[in-house]
């Protein structure tokens, strides 16, 4: 483990990027970083881009989302839908590597009622009684923030991996 000896100080972000401890015992010499580690990235670097400052901040212990949470937000993206079409558009959407139960659909739909991050709508008319029973939902203006500031966390993600993991050809 790298300790300062009595004569040195922890650097700040703006010194050189060179071993904050010349003298520790870890390293005998005092080279520069010509790399960059995940390890020197904090989460706050990349989690939180700026698309999250528009999320309230009682909301944002909620990002990053659950994948649940995630997929029935972008279900309903492009429009409202009743819990069963739900949960085929996430399967269809997630190229069925991601499914849920009806147990997991709604305890996560009533959450997200409860978050005001969907609302429950009222069914067009002249549908069979079958339909008019069905619940639908759609995003609500908070929801469609929540879900925009997690696509653009995931991009962030994205570009930085894009930008460490080196290609490897194929």
């Amino acid at each position: 483990m790298c300790e300062p000896t009595s004569e040195e100080s922890i650097p700040s972000r703006r010194q050189s990027v060179q071993h904050p401890y010349p003298k520790c015992q870890c390293r005998r010499q005092s080279k520069k970083l010509d790399s960059i580690s995940v390890m020197d990235i904090s989460v706050h670097d990349i989690a939180m881009p700026i698309a999250a400052n528009r999320v309230p901040d009682d909301l944002q212990h909620l990002l990053p989302l659950t994948p649940a949470v995630f997929f029935i937000l972008f279900a309903l993206a492009e429009r409202e839908k009743h819990g069963y079409a739900i949960m085929q558009t996430v399967s269809r959407i997630s190229d069925n590597q991601f499914r849920m139960g009806p147990g997991t659909l709604y305890t996560t739909i009533q959450r997200l009622l409860d978050l005001n991050l969907i609302e429950e709508t009222e069914n067009a008319g002249g549908q069979s009684d079958h339909e008019n029973r069905r619940r639908y939902y759609k995003l609500t203006r908070t929801g469609k923030t929540v879900l925009a500031a997690d696509i653009s966390r995931m991009e962030s993600v994205v570009r930085l991996a894009r930008k460490l993991v080196p290609k490897t050809s194929e």
